[in-house]
């Protein structure tokens, strides 16, 4: 076994290969999490509110507050849910779904696209998901190549950012069980040096929290509103402790330019209501992303036609 891992890492072309089939593998599992994940806390939430025997008022000022995520299902509290259990079913008739209609991919494909028991179509983010994983994760392994230890270091957080992007995309969550364990990765890799110093990681989680926490209450104070979530604050903080306070500006630049992109053509497109919320998330990883890759040459551009270098 272990020789068969330093041949793969010290074949460029094999490493790339095997981390993309990984990514795909690991896609398909994403697509359980983003479904799974906000359907497993809002039951710790139900079960919480039931184990304080409130009355169904106070549920509702809850659920009407905000406290409870929108637009997540409902499964039974006493039946157990969570990544493993239940086995994947078919959303429409409920049939299992068995290991060869689980290949990432190549199932949707042999399927075309449909159910095999009752022929209702099968999601088209399933495969994009699995896709976008595994080509994600080849540009990791191609990016970072020869150190194999950094490029796996990055295909959590790659992965990680792809769950978030998903999970506040269909929610407006940004879960803490990922977020905060992000950011104590991130400080934790980086204190063996992985990508950044330990200094410069430590600053950048600190940085990454408060500057969103300023825009938030200063939004708040002029309109009254809420203009983003607390979880948009921690995974910028976890991407400060991953990258440095260095990269906070080409983040926050390039989320903005982001989501303004996507929103500008999501609406155009008739996908989103103009009045309807954006999550800020998805854009900040996406920026994440791209200063995770590209980072230091675009703060060399950005630096230089400001005139500092």
């Amino acid at each position: 076994m272990i020789a068969t891992l330093n041949a793969i890492i010290e074949n460029q072309t094999l490493f790339i290969i095997s981390c993309s089939i990984l990514g795909l593998i690991v896609g398909s599992f994403l697509n359980v999490v983003i479904y799974r994940l906000p359907i497993m806390l809002e039951r710790e939430w139900q079960r919480e509110i039931s184990a304080a025997t409130m009355n169904n008022e106070a549920a509702e000022e809850l659920t009407a507050s905000g406290s409870l995520p929108p637009n997540t299902a409902e499964p039974e509290l006493n039946t157990p849910f969570n990544l493993i259990t239940p086995n994947s079913r078919c959303s429409h008739c409920k049939a299992p779904i068995k290991a060869w209609q689980n290949i990432p991919v190549i199932s949707f494909l042999l399927l075309g696209g449909k159910c095999h028991n009752c022929k209702a179509r099968i999601a088209y983010r399933y495969p994009l998901v699995e896709l976008l994983t595994g080509l994600l994760s080849g540009i990791i392994a191609w990016h970072f190549y020869p150190t194999a230890d950094t490029a796996l270091a990055c295909l959590v957080l790659t992965w990680a950012l792809i769950a978030l992007t998903g999970i506040d995309y269909d929610t407006y969550l940004l879960p803490d069980n990922i977020t905060l364990p992000l950011i104590w990765l991130g400080l934790i890799l980086n204190y063996f040096g992985l990508i950044t110093t330990l200094e410069s990681a430590l600053w950048g989680a600190v940085v990454g929290y408060l500057s969103l926490w300023c825009v938030f209450w200063l939004f708040k104070l002029i309109t009254g509103k809420d203009g983003m979530g607390y979880g948009d604050f921690k995974l910028l903080a976890a991407l400060g402790a991953w990258l440095g306070w260095q990269m906070l500006p080409v983040i926050i630049i390039s989320s903005s330019l982001v989501g303004a992109v996507i929103g500008i053509s999501l609406i155009v497109l008739g996908d989103r209501e103009k009045n309807k919320p954006i999550p800020f998330g998805p854009y900040l990883a996406i920026a994440g992303w791209i200063a995770l890759i590209w980072g230091e040459q675009l703060n060399n551009a950005y630096l230089s036609y400001a005139g500092v270098i």
